[in-house]
């Protein structure tokens, strides 16, 4: 038994400049700094931004003229033989003829029936959709981000609790050695003292083993060192005035998936407007500035060179009369893609108004869980200080003594517990309404 107990002892003495090595507080506003920054999963989402708004810029829309040039060379080698009018034969031999030309060619599409103009909204709303995307990226790991950071700031309360309890266990077995020794109880008080040490010692090893995985999967939101070592505050603010009629509201005009679902609504509806432009015609403009030389030494020639520059403008109407049916079928298609859309919307304005609602009932209870707990906390204080001056005393036994340790150290956990659950039912409800950014942690 003395061995496990030296044992554990040297863990802890190994352990602890560890746990107390994390002297720099993380400050929430700066954890939030650095995942705005460093998060690789913002960063993606920022990235995916830039494409939709590249998309969606006048170079991507179609409304620009295309410039062409095109160049080209020839050389040409023939015998021929010609007969003249005074009845004279001549012939070539190698006769030899060169041509060159150089355009510059200007397409412009006038009218496409609007489908460019639809497609180029489409764009305009991707870009805003991209937008929200990113928002609800930032709020999702806002979100993860927490629930990591007072999980680590619930295990550093309770490490400290954890301690606090190993440190009353010490003396309790020092008091016990010392009765022993003096024959004021039996060995048997001695033996049940070291084994709550054990007990306490390694519970104190699996919350700083927990506290310490945490800290690496803090590190790893934040995209920084995962071994860098910092505490976390541990105090926790609610926001005050919150009502659910308000929430509710909120939710309607705020919640991201209601505001992402509408943009897809909006592209549906662009969509069925591309599709009907196929009925109507395409009107475009060409425009060519043109420059061809030719060169022939053939005697049978009239010109032995010949250039030419000049412009040429053109208009054209295209306009397909039936394309056997494609742009029916596209306008159909569209049409049932608009209506899946308009049911998405219902069916997410359910979930959110389920969720707000799940949200709120969560909140309410956590505090009510929070406010129990804290009276149960100073009940057990109470109770833990009478029952320690009692068994100074030698009025209550070592296990009444241990009982009442161990009703305190679980009310202390229960606090701490219920005080972060408390805080994320708080964040998870501010999400939902579509309020997370716009509050103080």
């Amino acid at each position: 038994m003395k061995s496990i107990f030296y044992t554990l002892f040297l863990i802890l003495l190994f352990f602890a400049p560890l746990a107390h090595a994390q002297d720099q507080v993380l400050s929430k506003e700066e954890a939030i700094e650095m995942v705005l920054e460093g998060n690789l999963d913002i960063q993606v989402a920022r990235n995916t931004k830039v494409i939709d708004d590249n998309n969606a810029d006048i170079l991507n829309s179609g409304y620009l003229p295309s410039v062409t040039g095109n160049a080209s060379g020839s050389i040409d080698k023939q015998n021929s033989e010609g007969v003249l009018a005074n009845g004279d034969t001549r012939t070539a031999e190698g006769a030899e003829t060169r041509r060159y030309s150089a355009s510059v060619n200007v397409n412009y599409t006038l009218f496409d029936g609007l489908g460019r103009y639809y497609n180029y909204k489409n764009f305009k709303e991707r870009s805003q959709q991209s937008e929200l995307e990113v928002r609800q990226t930032i709020e999702n790991t806002i979100l993860q981000l927490f629930t990591v950071y007072y999980e680590a700031a619930r295990l550093t309360e309770n490490t400290a609790t954890l301690e606090q309890a190993l440190e009353i266990s010490k003396d309790r077995f020092k008091r016990a050695q010392y009765q022993f020794e003096f024959g004021q109880n039996t060995g048997l008080d001695v033996l049940n003292a070291e084994v709550d040490i054990n007990t306490d010692s390694i519970n104190l090893l699996n919350s700083r083993q927990e506290l310490r995985n945490t800290m690496r999967d803090l590190n790893l939101i934040l995209n920084r060192d995962l071994s860098a070592q910092f505490a976390t505050d541990t105090t926790v603010t609610f926001v005050p005035g919150l009502q659910m009629e308000n929430m509710y509201n909120e939710a309607q005009l705020n919640n991201v998936r209601l505001q992402i679902v509408e943009k897809d609504i909006n592209m549906g509806l662009n969509d069925i407007r591309v599709a009907k432009s196929g009925y109507l015609p395409t009107i475009g403009l060409t425009g060519t500035y043109g420059w061809n030389e030719s060169n022939n030494n053939s005697p049978l020639a009239f010109a032995l060179q010949n250039t030419s520059t000049g412009v040429t403008g053109t208009v054209n109407l295209t306009w397909n009369l039936f394309d056997g049916g494609t742009t029916i079928t596209g306008i159909k298609n569209a049409k049932i893609a608009y209506k899946n859309q308009e049911i998405a919307k219902k069916q997410i304005q359910l979930e959110v108004e389920r969720d707000i609602r799940n949200a709120w009932d969560s909140y309410t209870n956590a505090l009510y869980v929070l406010e129990v707990q804290e009276k149960n906390l100073q009940t057990n204080q109470n109770n833990f200080k009478r029952t320690d001056e009692r068994y100074k005393l030698g009025q209550v036994t070592s296990i009444e003594f241990r009982q009442a340790q161990l009703n305190l150290l679980n009310a202390e956990l229960a606090k701490s517990q219920a005080k972060y659950n408390a805080k994320l039912a708080e964040l998870q409800m501010l999400q939902v309404s579509g309020q997370l950014l716009n509050v103080e942690f």
